[in-house]
């Protein structure tokens, strides 16, 4: 019989717990600042216009 106390695939607790506190984590202690404006100056930059078509599709749920 299988263990059930693991379950995997969107029910990982172990991977979601760890994700959480990365995430936590790089929120409290990492360069949050620093990342955002790289992020304003890429998309201010050359790459700009790819990252925004990116961007729609994404959320319209096209990822390919």
């Amino acid at each position: 019989m299988t263990d059930k106390t693991k379950i995997q695939g969107e029910g990982d607790y172990e991977a979601a717990k760890r994700f959480d506190d990365a995430q936590r984590a790089f929120v409290e202690t990492g360069p949050v600042r620093q990342k955002a404006r790289e992020a304003e100056q890429a998309l201010d930059g050359p790459e700009g216009e790819a990252l925004e078509e990116a961007r729609v599709q994404t959320g319209q749920g096209k990822t390919g």
